[in-house]
């Protein structure tokens, strides 16, 4: 916690003195509602042990948003108020579109982390994960969130090594009426890349009894606008591609700016000029040239409900949205016109629980922006053509006396002459064109069909044999479940194929499948002082071998109100459909999945692109050394530079975790409430990406054989001459698995006060730490998690005269962020949301005044994504 008071939440510590003072002045003061001024130590949760349990007894840590707290969240969504509780890292690629995460390993598509709705995953099913909560419970809807930070595989078997979150949703039998919320905000106040802007939400929730205690209904409705967040880094992250020749900042002609598309490395030359090679890349656009930043989402939802008794439930869901956002994984998208909806049949019983859906995704018009940078370039002049007007117009200037930074600059601009440029019709008559172009050499379309099938049944087997008459004890528990999961692609042949023998690669769909079931065994002990649990899960997917997950957890609770908890478990994690099967042409390199069955051959011929790159900077700076040599020489000299391919075909990710914890409540009514959790993991076989590069004959295409001079390989590696008539190399970025076994450590605290008067004081903090790399190989996805985080939370829902109010103050400390977009220090931020509410009783109304990001200080969550200041809102919510 020091570090927080170091950075000053001070309007949170003057609102936490001054507030009650101010409470108490009044003369009339609403009754305390003593409901809310404990902890209330029978409130449940599902997700940890798939049973409900205690809170309290959770024999892993489990983290929640009741009601209560989601009515004082100033959060402007419940999905937004996910960030502030404890040992949950959240990072922002959209406004519409946030990522969850837990206890390290951050990505943008974070597939180890799971997302549940009622226990449904609302996964899209071609990227493994969710898009933020576009398939989610609207605010109207939304009962109750629970998030569960640690693996949690050993039950769900969802890749959920990292941890799962599940929103569990109001029922209509227990909630009915009519629900309306309207919320209007504004954002980019004071952004220099955009004027302030309009925020809308509405939503609107119907749920009613058709048939007494029997048959109930229930729809939801969202539709949201607004512009969002705009990613501007214009970093260079190749400063030294011209070095050797003292060439850097502006006149560096090689520059690659974070948020600027078609300058990458496969978009760079080497070019001989009076006699010395420089780096030379192409002009390429920013960011904010190729997207439209207008975001959209309209989504419904509808549910049916049958109870065949009490306690014994028959569900029918629905779910269905569109929308328009930024999405990035190793390059950003507009996802525009994408479309996602699901099926979803549940039946719950005292005994049985099973659950059977089918989610089907179209990703619509949606497209690359890497891509479209780089072809639009292209579409307009060549590569070829371009880097000879370079050639011809740098000769030029050097003879007219130009000096070398002033004759490439004017070089650039002869070589961009009739270059198609940002905004006019020309220019966007292109990008709309390349946007229905399904290959990314040549366009930048995203055009993927794919759909999910799963089902999943679980048997309180205890329940049953007592039932049936079995004398079993009531402190003894067992519970069996199995489930199957198929993902089903439509090939689209640039995305996507269908790799299998005796498949057509075009028209026969791609499935991928998996199988798994558990066991769990319990007993309380001692006068229930005593709980131990086993799990054992097994797991069977496609071109896998069988895998096998236990667990073991024991809470102690010497009194109701004091549990120590203490667990084990191991977990895998079994590639996505991008990591197995993708398919991708990309400026040249190839992304390929990395089972055999994709890219067989590859591993065994190729070079690592690290190696190629410091063997190429060698030759550079041979050739521009004094004496120069000739680029024969250089490479003769620099060979031994380049590194084989020590890499291999894809397997499951594996993750132990040993993880202690205390929960306990104290004072009259319980009204503090203690948190603390301690983890360590251990990883290993981390699924992450390599570059390598396969040296082929010239003209032929065909991989230069294993046995071929090192000269002629190096020959080959050195040509950067992609798009000629005779390309020397074939780029690949491949899915494989690190070499490294990978530790990481942490831990949180939390402590939630219930004040006289009904306020609510919190404060929790969170430690996360790679503690160290054994057998390092650097290819481990990057750790990105800041060491130390902190919410500071203080509210009160009447605080006077049916006003209310909520305050959070949240900061993170600066870490290091490693992605294939770009590697560097994410800057500690930090940022106060504030909330002022108002309730009129008859009619049920209630307003909600309230600022994410209340001081506007712009900040960004991960390296390559945009810039997030405040956002404004005015929320009215209207209930019968």
């Amino acid at each position: 916690m020091r570090s927080c008071l170091l950075f000053g939440p001070h309007p949170v510590l003057f609102a936490a003195a001054w507030l009650p003072v101010f409470a108490a002045q009044g003369q009339q003061i609403a009754p305390a509602d003593t409901t809310h001024q404990k902890v209330d130590l029978e409130e449940i949760v599902v997700s940890a042990s798939k049973v409900e349990e205690g809170f309290l007894q959770s024999p892993v840590t489990v983290e929640k948003l009741n009601a209560r707290a989601l009515r004082l969240t100033p959060a402007p969504s419940f999905f937004d108020a996910i960030e502030h509780l404890k040992g949950v890292q959240v990072i922002t690629p959209s406004l519409a579109f946030k990522v969850i995460n837990a206890r390290g390993f951050t990505n943008t598509t974070n597939v180890r982390f799971a997302q549940l709705v009622d226990g449904v995953d609302n996964q899209a099913p071609h990227i493994g994960g969710p898009i933020g909560n576009i398939l989610g419970p609207s605010d109207l809807d939304i009962m109750a969130v629970e998030i569960v930070p640690g693996t949690a595989a050993a039950l769900y078997g969802l890749n959920a090594i990292n941890g799962l979150a599940n929103f569990r949703t109001k029922n209509p039998f227990s909630s009915e009426g009519l629900s309306v919320q309207q919320k209007t905000g504004v954002n980019h106040v004071g952004d220099p890349y955009s004027g302030a802007k309009i925020f809308s939400e509405t939503s609107l929730r119907y749920a009613r009894v058709l048939v007494a205690d029997k048959l109930a209904l229930k729809m939801n409705g969202t539709f949201l606008r607004g512009y969002d967040w705009v990613a501007h880094d214009q970093t260079d992250i190749n400063p030294n591609g011209n070095a050797t020749t003292g060439l850097f900042g502006a006149s560096n002609p090689a520059q690659d700016q974070v948020n600027r598309y078609g300058n990458e490395s496969s978009d760079r030359r080497n070019l001989t000029l009076g006699g010395k090679s420089y780096s030379v890349a192409r002009t390429g656009y920013d960011e904010r040239d190729l997207v439209d930043y207008n975001l959209q989402t309209l989504k419904a939802d509808a549910a049916l409900h049958y109870r065949f008794r009490p306690g014994t439930e028959l569900a029918y869901t629905y779910r269905v949205a569109g929308f328009d956002n930024v999405y990035q994984r190793s390059n950003r998208f507009r996802l525009q016109d994408y479309r996602l909806q699901q099926h979803a049949l549940s039946l719950i019983t005292p005994v049985v629980q099973a659950r059977a859906y089918f989610t089907r995704e179209n990703t619509g018009r949606s497209y690359n922006l890497r891509s479209m940078g780089e072809n639009i370039d292209r579409s307009y002049k060549p590569d070829n053509a371009w880097y000879g007007d370079f050639a011809t117009a740098w000769n030029a200037a050097t003879a007219g006396g130009q000096p070398v930074p002033q004759a490439l600059a004017s070089a650039r601009a002869a070589a961009d002459a009739g270059r198609l440029q940002p905004g006019t019709t020309a220019f966007n008559q292109r990008l709309s064109q390349l946007q229905d172009v399904n290959n990314w050499d040549v366009g930048a379309a995203l055009r993927v069909r794919a759909s999910l099938l799963h089902a999943e049944a679980q048997a309180n087997l205890a329940e049953a044999l007592r039932r049936g008459g079995a004398h079993l004890p009531a402190t003894l528990d067992l519970l069996a479940g199995a489930d199957h999961r198929t993902y089903i692609v439509v090939p689209d042949g640039n995305y996507f194929i269908n790799p299998n023998p005796g498949k057509d690669p075009l028209n026969d769909n791609l499935t991928y499948s998996k199988t798994g079931s558990f066991v769990q065994a319990g007993g309380r002990f001692f006068a229930e002082k005593l709980r131990l649990t086993a799990t054992l899960r097994a797991d069977k997917n496609d071109y896998f071998n069988l895998k096998i997950n236990p667990r073991f957890t024991a809470v102690l609770s010497p009194t109701p109100r004091q549990n120590f908890r203490l667990s084990y478990q191991s977990g895998y994690r079994f590639p996505s459909l991008f990591e197995g099967f993708s398919n991708v042409n990309s400026g040249q390199v190839k992304r390929i999945g990395g089972l055999r069955v994709m890219s067989d051959g590859v591993f065994e011929n190729s070079y690592l692109r690290s190696s190629i790159d410091r063997f190429n900077a060698a030759v550079t700076a041979g050739i521009n050394g004094t004496p120069g040599q000739t680029r024969a020489q250089a490479i003769a000299a620099s060979q031994g530079l380049l590194v084989k391919n020590p890499y291999t075909y894809i397997k499951p990710e594996h993750i132990r975790s040993l993880e202690a914890g205390y929960k306990a409540t104290f004072g009259p009514g319980g009204r503090l409430l203690a948190d603390v959790d301690f983890y360590y993991n251990s990883y290993r076989d981390f699924i992450a990406q390599v570059e390598a590069y396969v040296p082929v004959a010239s003209g032929g295409g065909a991989p230069l054989p294993a046995n071929a001079d090192l000269n002629a390989i190096a020959t080959a590696l050195n040509n950067t001459n992609l798009t000629g008539p005779a390309p020397t190399q074939a780029r690949y970025r491949l899915w494989t698995n690190s070499q490294s076994q990978v530790y990481n450590y942490g831990g949180s605290l939390g402590l939630r006060y219930e004040l006289p008067g009904g306020y609510l004081v919190g404060a929790n903090t969170t430690y996360t730490r790679l503690d160290r790399t054994e057998n390092g190989d650097g290819l481990e996805d990057g750790f990105n998690t800041p060491r130390w985080a902190c919410n500071l939370s203080l509210g009160n829902e009447n605080a006077y005269k049916n006003f209310g109010f909520g305050l959070n103050y949240r900061w993170q400390q600066d870490y290091y962020s490693q992605t294939f977009l770009v590697n560097g220090t994410v800057p500690a931020y930090h940022t106060l949301d504030a909330q002022l509410s108002y309730s009129v009783p008859a009619p049920n109304l209630r307003f909600k005044l309230g600022a994410s990001n209340l001081l506007n200080r712009y900040y960004v969550s991960y390296l390559g994504g945009p810039s997030v200041g405040g956002l404004y809102y005015l929320s009215a919510t209207y209930s019968i």
